[in-house]
């Protein structure tokens, strides 16, 4: 199924694209051909393995003739491939100059809802989660089912660090996370 959105001057010359396909099979290939064919460039991309499914999240940008044509070459490739496929027209992220970049790790036995309590927890501290990612696995030596997450979020940089290190640490011991929160180091 194909979402297709006229562009508002606001949102500028960009297609945002997100395929899957069962693995071993990935989009990536197919997609980023139609991206270079239509002249225009793959500015961010995501792609991952999840359970059985290969998905792809990628952001072209070029001029607008260039993403006219990238829409028709996905809109055809959708239909003779055995590919899901969406995309829609979007804009580049807004500049956030006052979030302070910080990395967010938990590690935890697994059970249901830790992922919905860390949302919330960083949301009702006005915090953006900006990049996540979550696994569950089973523990080496044991064959504990555990969890793990990686975030990145964004600190408004008027809150005070330590006082919402605190309270975060005091929420993953409430409910037994192990986790750090540190500075962005890139």
């Amino acid at each position: 199924m194909n979402e297709h959105e006229t562009a508002s001057p606001a949102s500028g010359n960009h297609l945002l694209i997100s395929a899957y396909s069962t693995y071993p099979n990935s989009p990536l290939l197919m997609v980023s051909r139609r991206i270079s064919e239509s002249g225009c460039n793959l500015v961010d991309t995501r792609l991952a393995t999840v359970g059985r499914d290969v998905s792809l999240v990628a952001l072209a940008t070029g001029s607008w003739d260039s993403i006219v044509k990238l829409e028709s070459l996905l809109g055809k490739f959708d239909r003779e491939h055995d590919i899901k496929l969406t995309f829609y027209r979007t804009g580049p992220k807004p500049m956030q100059s006052n979030l302070l970049p910080y990395l967010v790790e938990v590690v935890a036995a697994d059970k249901p809802g830790i992922l919905f309590q860390l949302a919330d927890f960083f949301d009702r501290q006005g915090i953006t989660i900006e990049n996540m990612q979550s696994n569950g696995y089973q523990a080496m030596h044991t064959g504990a089912s555990m969890f793990t997450a990686q975030l990145t979020i964004g600190i408004p940089a008027n809150m005070h660090i330590a006082a919402l290190r605190d309270d975060f640490m005091e929420f993953c011991d409430h409910l037994n996370l192990d986790a750090i929160m540190d500075p962005m180091k890139y």
